[in-house]
């Protein structure tokens, strides 16, 4: 089957480009153009007409990849044409009209590229992250990633298991053969080695999926403090309703920031308090839910009423910023017991200090993304299967000291196949679906 799809934007723009690969490529442009295909690789001029009809779509700029050295390993092309919904229309009907020519599935074009050896899993996984990276920090991740250090690794870790059940399975086949005591040191160096190298790539504080998803952040603190006030003025928009009135909000209301090239997910709060309303004892609860989950606090409080619950006092821990707004209408200095914690003295009203506070963040995210590995784990995914290969591998040890070379050789197996797994070495059609559905059509 042949599949086409805009792989531009939609929308209007100067030019689109839509996407073909299959076996009917090539005569897909013969019948668009009436011409043959241009050569491989040159960038062609052509008039491209409806089929059947021959009525001008447009001018347009091909270029052809015949496989196996394409995107995806079959022949493709690529139409340049003017970015109107008409043209792009038009051209999509004429290539439905072409026998075993069919629209792209979402992802299809690298799930086409994977399966013909072009990519590994990874790689798959990083171009859908680079295509959605919105912050600078998330195009390096995703580019390390496509550059295939990880991918590298995976491999290296995954080939030294199947040289170490080769050992195993040759002792099973021959059983009255004695195993060099060499060949046994170096089983269980090796796999001491590879449990080391996963425990460590495993506690990372997933500073991987922080960067994929955005850095959580926490507004908390007593009603009327100025919360949403906060999120509204480093948001540049009104993102929550502000009032006079105590328990606004409600609900945890969420807006994604880019703070200095990192991905911020902020979430404003229902306001801390006593309260008999249900709904707002509700919304309170997810309050506190919020701040636990999250990786950084801004416990907001009234310069006016520093006085702390218990609730707000366990809140001020290693990951919180106490911010105490409304500074502009403080007479006094404020309490010493406050000069003690991680705080910053602001008025949002008047604009005061918060580039300040905005530092205190920006300090606070480059400790949390620190690393020195290449290795990244941006999905929950590679992390179930590192862990499950981490599982049988120290069942793998327990076994092997006991001579029981069969059940170890099949936990060998299977943490083997949790490794192949990440990059795509074994059969895993199961999970490809819910991967490249997440692509955009056309990619």
């Amino acid at each position: 089957m042949t599949i086409y799809a805009l792989s531009s934007g939609p929308g209007i723009s100067g030019i689109a480009v839509v996407r073909i690969s299959g076996k009917e490529t090539f005569r897909a442009i013969k019948l668009l153009t009436g011409k043959d295909p241009p050569k491989p690789r040159v960038a062609s001029l052509r008039k491209i007409n409806k089929i059947n009809t021959y009525e001008l779509i447009d001018e347009c700029i091909i270029i052809c990849f015949p496989g196996p050295e394409s995107y995806t390993g079959e022949d493709m092309a690529e139409i340049q044409v003017h970015g109107s919904k008409a043209v792009v229309d038009a051209l999509h009907s004429s290539l439905s009209d072409i026998e075993n020519c069919r629209l792209a599935e979402p992802g299809e074009f690298t799930k086409i590229a994977f399966q013909n050896g072009k990519i590994n899993l990874l790689k798959a996984e990083s171009i859908a992250d680079l295509i959605s990276s919105e912050t600078e920090i998330q195009r390096q991740q995703a580019i390390k990633i496509m550059n295939g250090k990880s991918a590298d690794q995976f491999n290296f870790l995954r080939e030294k298991l199947l040289k170490m059940l080769s050992h195993i399975e040759a002792k099973i086949d021959f059983p009255d053969e004695d195993l060099p005591n060499n060949i046994l040191d170096e089983i269980k160096n090796s796999s001491d080695e590879i449990i080391t190298k996963i425990r460590k790539i495993l506690n990372d504080k997933k500073v991987g999926e922080r960067i994929r998803e955005g850095f959580k952040i926490a507004i908390i603190g007593p009603t009327n403090a100025g919360k949403s006030s906060l999120i509204n003025h480093l948001s540049n928009r009104d993102v929550a309703i502000v009032s006079e009135i105590a328990g606004t909000t409600r609900d945890v209301i969420e807006t994604h920031l880019n703070i200095d090239g990192y991905p911020v997910i902020i979430s404003d709060t229902a306001g801390i308090r006593d309260s008999k309303d249900e709904i707002e004892k509700k919304g309170i609860k997810l309050s506190l839910n919020r701040a636990e989950e999250s990786d950084l606090k801004l416990v907001v409080v009234d310069a006016k009423s520093t006085d702390f619950t218990d609730v707000l006092k366990d809140l001020l821990d290693e990951n919180a910023i106490l911010v105490v707004n409304k500074s502009d209408l403080l007479k006094k200095d404020i309490d010493p017991e406050i000069k003690k914690t991680n705080h910053v003295l602001i008025s949002i009203k008047e604009n005061k200090n918060i580039e300040e506070l905005i530092l205190k963040i920006k300090n606070n995210l480059k400790n949390k993304f620190l690393t020195s590995d290449d290795i990244f784990i941006t999905r929950e995914r590679h992390r179930q299967h590192l862990q499950q290969c981490l599982d049988h591998l120290n069942n793998f040890n327990q076994k092997k000291e006991i001579e029981d070379y069969d059940k170890a050789a099949e936990d060998l197996r299977l943490a083997t196949r949790h490794l192949g797994m990440i990059v795509g070495q074994v059969d895993v059609e199961e999970i490809l679906g819910s991967i490249f559905n997440d692509f955009c059509i056309g990619k």
